[in-house]
C-alpha cells in the first residue's frame, strides 16, 4: 500500500479570490501560487503520490462545460512540471453546491475513490485543504488533515503548500 498527499485545488495549488481572478473558468486564469510546483516535486521525491480533489461546482451551474476544467487542469499540471512536479490523478466533483451528491467534499467519496484505484493507504496519508470541507472529507476519509490557511481546523497548519511539503518531507513516516 501507498501513502498520498490529497490536494484542494483552488486555494492550496492556485490563486481564487484576487485581483486576477474570482473562479478558475478557463487555463488563462489558472495562476499557481508561490512555490506550489517545487512542493509538490518535493513530495514526489518523498515517495507519496500527488492527487487533487476539487469541487468544480461551476460546471453544474453552467459557468463551465467539463472540457474546459480538463483544459484547466491540463494548464495546472503544465505548470506544475515546469518546476519538476507531478501530479498522479485528478478527480472532481461536477455538481452544484447543495445537490446532495455522495462526491462533493465534505463527503469522502472522492478520496477513497482515488484510494481504492490506486491502493493507497488512507491512514498513512494526508488531505491538504484550505476550507472546512477539505478538512472535513479528509477526517472522513481516514486522512490526516492540514489546513493551509489561518483557521484552526486540521490536525496540522501551515501557511503554505510549500511548508506542508518541507515538513511532510522533514517529519512523516
Amino acid at each position: 500500500m501507498k501513502k498520498a498527499v490529497f490536494l484542494d485545488r483552488d486555494g492550496v495549488i492556485n490563486e481564487v479570490l484576487t485581483n486576477r481572478v474570482k473562479f478558475v473558468n478557463k487555463p488563462e486564469q489558472m495562476y499557481l501560487l508561490p512555490k506550489v510546483g517545487e512542493a509538490i516535486k518535493k513530495l514526489n521525491d518523498a515517495g507519496f503520490m500527488v492527487f487533487v480533489v476539487t469541487n468544480q461546482g461551476g460546471v453544474g451551474l453552467g459557468y463551465m462545460k467539463e472540457t474546459m476544467l480538463h483544459k484547466v487542469h491540463e494548464k495546472m499540471k503544465r505548470d506544475i512540471a515546469e518546476a519538476g512536479g507531478r501530479v498522479d490523478d485528478i478527480i472532481y466533483c461536477p455538481h452544484k453546491p447543495h445537490a446532495g451528491c455522495a462526491c462533493r467534499k465534505p463527503e469522502p467519496q472522492m478520496l477513497t475513490r482515488l484510494a481504492e484505484k490506486h491502493q493507497i493507504q488512507l491512514a498513512e496519508s494526508y488531505m491538504v485543504g484550505d476550507r472546512d470541507v477539505d478538512i472535513q472529507a479528509g477526517k472522513l476519509a481516514g486522512t490526516k488533515t492540514i489546513l493551509v490557511g489561518k483557521e484552526e481546523l486540521g490536525d496540522f497548519q501551515f501557511p503554505s503548500l510549500y511548508e506542508v511539503a518541507v515538513w511532510l518531507t522533514e517529519n512523516a513516516d
